[in-house]
């Protein structure tokens, strides 16, 4: 039977955005922690409402440790945040968008469609429930993104980010600022409605699917290789492009 004997106790301070997860009581100041038994600093950090994909280091008594570690009685914990901006490994600029997959749970449509309209590879359905949504993050190696921030504590989950806007115009600087995305974007290379790869296709085979005045006006046009979506670069097109300038001038980081 356990006593008091074998309570520990630990004293743990994040520091960022970190203290975003937090309660305002709890924030920028030390941490009481009473626990029994053998707890990884992983699981004690969690149980604090932090998860293990938003944390960039971990120190204990002047030195860095793993999700692994024992936490001992005494220990001061301090709980840090990835830098920004944050680059997934083997990712470097020169190379294409297509070393960063992402997967958006079923609220961040439009941010889905924002990504997608950027060039990147996003898995996205109104009707995704949690267990598809982390086993394509886990199985496809896809960076979760979320506003549960629970979902990000399952263990399987390697990259993952909590989305703290509500509003997609900020939600996409945000995921742009946090991986510098900004010199991998290829802009209106796959279908914001499925996520496809747009091809060039010639007028003359798609002609029949054109109002009279695209038929007219428009002779460059891409289909989605996937759902046959067709895209031309209507009026809508210049302000895209506008929203996107802006987007990478206000996300980037130098």
């Amino acid at each position: 039977m356990s006593n008091n004997s074998d309570r520990k106790t630990a004293f743990f301070t994040f520091f960022g955005a970190l203290n975003d997860f937090l309660p305002n009581r709890m924030r920028s100041q030390s941490i009481q922690v009473t626990f029994r038994g053998p707890q990884s600093v992983k699981h004690l950090i969690e149980s604090l409402g932090v998860p293990h994909v938003e944390i960039g280091k971990i120190i204990i008594a002047e030195k860095s440790v793993n999700f692994n570690y024992l936490v001992k009685n005494e220990d001061n914990v301090q709980v840090f945040p990835y830098s920004l901006p944050l680059e997934l490994p083997k990712l470097n600029h020169s190379q294409s968008a297509e070393l960063i997959r992402f997967v958006a749970d079923n609220h961040l449509g439009k941010l889905a469609a924002y990504l997608r309209m950027l060039g990147f590879d996003t898995f996205y359905r109104s009707d995704i429930q949690d267990e598809e949504l982390t086993a394509r993050a886990c199985q496809d190696e896809r960076v979760l993104l979320t506003r549960d921030h629970r979902l990000l504590m399952r263990s399987c989950i390697h990259y993952g980010y909590w989305v703290r806007s509500k509003l997609p115009q900020l939600q996409i600087r945000e995921i742009v600022q946090r991986w510098n995305l900004a010199p991998l974007v290829q802009p209106f290379r796959r279908c914001i409605r499925c996520n496809g790869l747009l091809i060039p296709i010639e007028k003359e085979r798609i002609l029949d699917q054109l109002q009279p005045l695209t038929r007219l006006y428009f002779e460059d046009f891409r289909i989605c290789s996937q759902c046959q979506q067709i895209y031309w670069k209507g009026s809508h097109f210049e302000r895209m492009n506008q929203f996107i300038e802006q987007t990478l001038n206000e996300g980037n980081v130098e």
